[in-house]
């Protein structure tokens, strides 16, 4: 009886840390390690409500976009305190200009459908040469090494900047899933942040795996009688000299000036 009564409390103390295991290893919540922020607004500047922002870059305080559409295609350098277009280069049919980067004194312009990108000088905008790409151009921004670009996938692409050959690329994950749609960029410290397609939100991603560290929540800058005139959220813009950031929109009657903080 006794030699009974043992096994049964040793049986019972296993069940009892198989159950334990079990809790231990159940999956976490899958919002632990993934930053939640939204956007405080310090300041509204004017943005042309028939640009069909593509891609927004801020050097030296001027600021640079590129606008999309058959047709309506451009390259732009934008005083930003007013919105008024300083200087303009027309991007022809049948072109539909995408993302914009910097690269020394170059800028470089993506297409979405045509696999060509334009490089331009950035004081002049005189054509500089084309290269060339076998996917969609969405998204562009430059590290300081490496070109980054997106192509409405989850796939960030690391391309030479002078000649645009892949060097490597990694698919970005929220909570370990693909996310698609990764459209305008801005490299930033070590970081991508990217627009997704249809939706108010940005993404921090690690580059070197593909992690999203952080989601920014950047609905409700436009008021519904706004809003109903415009297209989605797109263009990021970063600004050393105050850690802050630009952004705005397709069609967008305004481009704010914004902090991303803690959701409270």
């Amino acid at each position: 009886m006794a030699r009974l009564l043992v096994l049964a409390l040793v049986s019972a103390f296993a069940v009892g840390d198989e159950a334990s295991a079990q809790t231990s290893t159940a999956p976490a919540n899958p919002d632990v390690g993934v930053e939640q922020l939204r956007i405080q607004v310090t300041q509204t500047y004017p943005h042309d409500p028939g640009a069909f922002t593509q891609g927004l870059l801020l050097h030296n305080g001027t600021l640079y976009e590129s606008t999309g559409l058959v047709g309506r295609s451009s390259l732009r350098e934008v005083e930003l305190n007013t919105g008024h277009v300083l200087h303009s280069r027309e991007v022809p049919p049948p072109y539909f200009a995408e993302g914009l980067a910097l690269v020394g004194e170059k800028l470089i312009q993506l297409t979405w459908t045509s696999q060509i990108a334009f490089e331009y000088d950035r004081a002049t905008f005189n054509p500089q040469g084309q290269l060339k790409y076998d996917t969609q151009g969405w998204g562009l921004c430059y590290d300081g090494r490496r070109l980054v670009m997106t192509d409405g996938t989850s796939t960030l692409y690391f391309r030479d900047p002078t000649d645009f050959h892949v060097l490597g690329t990694i698919t970005a994950r929220l909570f370990g899933n693909p996310l698609d749609h990764l459209n305008e960029l801005e490299c930033v410290d070590g970081w991508i942040y990217a627009n997704v397609w249809t939706t108010d939100r940005i993404v921090k991603i690690d580059p070197t795996t593909g992690r999203i560290a952080a989601q920014i929540d950047a609905s409700g800058l436009l008021s519904s009688a706004e809003r109903a005139h415009t297209d989605v959220l797109n263009g990021i813009a970063y600004d050393p000299s105050d850690g802050e950031f630009l952004i705005t929109g397709k069609f967008w009657p305004k481009l704010f000036r914004v902090k991303f903080v803690p959701v409270r």
